[in-house]
Parts: structure tokens; C-alpha cells; sequence
């Protein structure tokens, strides 16, 4: 089966515009797939499904493709937004 580093389908994907940030992100724990907690490195393959939390919004994506590069018109090919949900900061 053919797998991918999660950091690097970030970035192919379009989801986060560079790897270096999709691994900052990813280190702060704000990425998971499949229900995991996962790290930049883990690999990711067809049909997992990834939550990934950016400020106030969570969004949940299930990876259709795995490709190496991808031009931007085809980047959003590679995934179906499962869901988008606003998350309310906790009070202090």
C-alpha cells in the first residue's frame, strides 16, 4: 500500500501551504488521523481520514488520493472535506 508523510500531503494537498509549517502544526498536536494524535512524520495513506485544527476551526478531510506534486487546480482532488466546525475557546 502506498503511504506518505503526513507533513508532505499537507503541503501537496493545499491544506497548509508549506511543510515547514504543516510540521510546526502537526508538532503542536493540533493534526490527527484517524482518531490518533499524529506527528509529522507519521504516514498517511488512501482513505484515512485526518483532523486538523487551525485557530478557531477544525477541519475533517479523508485523503482520496496520494500524489508526489500536484498543480493547484488538482490539489483539492486529493481529498473530500468531510467536515468544518467552529470551536469555541474555552473561558478562562
Amino acid at each position: 500500500m502506498v503511504s506518505m508523510r503526513l507533513d508532505k500531503f499537507l503541503k501537496v494537498s493545499r491544506l497548509i501551504k508549506r511543510r515547514t509549517l504543516a510540521k510546526e502544526i502537526a508538532d503542536q498536536g493540533r493534526i490527527s488521523v484517524n482518531g490518533l494524535q499524529a506527528k509529522a512524520s507519521s504516514n498517511v495513506k488512501v482513505g484515512d481520514e485526518l483532523s486538523v485544527r487551525f485557530g478557531q476551526k477544525i477541519m475533517r478531510v479523508k485523503i482520496e488520493r496520494l500524489l508526489e506534486t500536484t498543480k493547484k487546480e488538482e490539489a483539492s482532488g486529493l481529498y473530500s472535506v468531510l467536515s468544518e466546525e467552529r470551536v469555541q475557546e474555552e473561558a478562562e
